[in-house]
């Protein structure tokens, strides 16, 4: 059986600043699904436009959401990770998750697919650090649900020397993608990829840059299509937490 599209959106808000802008951009630009970073957990809106919020992260003002299009998912179980530390994470922010994660099923066609937003330490940290934090994220992503299609997007934070990062992702079964155009400009002329994403079991078609916003960072959009259909005849009940749930770190 072919596979069927899929569109998500990432956007690094650049601490909640782009929050305001959201509603406005994905009725420019209509997806399925939005993972989000530096957005303020307790700020968050729980829609926006069509999208409903799945999950967020609330023990840091740098934290994560994922919003899906409820006429066409039901978002199960969702979970949040802190990951390994950088230095900076142990002076300033302690309690960070930099992994969140939902589980979708098609309403339709019972097809799941699970989802990520994550947001790897920043450049005061090492690529090695970035690496480890990578590997483990797609750790908890194969232990959460090993069958299902899986995206993991957001700001990686690895805008150079990714030839390490490529092997190790495609090691792990994995694919790396990243967009069309750079995701962050130092300068008008200096301008690099810090925002992609990983995925398995899914075609990516196009990743596109999108326009300048009120954020440091260019959103993303992901194009892609399901590889394979899961063998869910009748999807499982929506779980009732109503915030994410948070998980043992590494």
């Amino acid at each position: 059986m072919g596979g069927f599209e899929l569109k998500i959106m990432s956007y690094n808000l650049r601490r909640h600043s782009a929050t305001a802008e959201l509603a406005r951009l994905i009725e420019r630009y209509p997806v399925d699904a939005l993972t989000l970073q530096e957005g303020d957990g307790v700020r968050m809106p729980t829609e926006i436009g069509d999208l409903k919020l799945a999950s967020a992260t609330y023990k840091s003002e740098l934290g994560l959401a994922i919003y899906y299009r409820p006429e066409r998912f039901t978002a199960l179980d969702s979970h949040a990770f802190a990951l390994r530390k950088a230095m900076h994470d142990r002076m300033l922010l302690p309690g960070i998750e930099r992994l969140l994660t939902t589980h979708l099923v098609d309403t339709e066609t019972g097809q799941d697919v699970q989802l990520a937003s994550f947001h790897a330490s920043p450049l005061s940290a090492t690529n090695m650090l970035r690496r480890r934090q990578i590997k483990s994220a797609l750790t908890h992503l194969d232990a959460l649900n090993t069958d299902a299609p899986t995206l993991m997007a957001g700001d990686f934070n690895y805008p150079v020397l990714r030839n390490k990062l490529i092997r190790q992702v495609e090691s792990a079964g994995y694919s790396l993608s990243l967009s069309d155009g750079p995701t962050y400009f130092y300068t008008k002329s200096i301008a690099y990829h810090f925002d992609f994403l990983t995925s398995k079991g899914l075609d990516i078609q196009l990743v596109e840059t999108l326009p300048q916003g009120l954020s440091d960072h260019r959103p993303i959009m992901v194009t892609a299509e399901i590889l394979k259909r899961a063998a869910l005849q009748n999807p499982p009940e929506p779980a009732t937490h109503t915030g994410p749930l948070f998980d043992e770190v590494d």
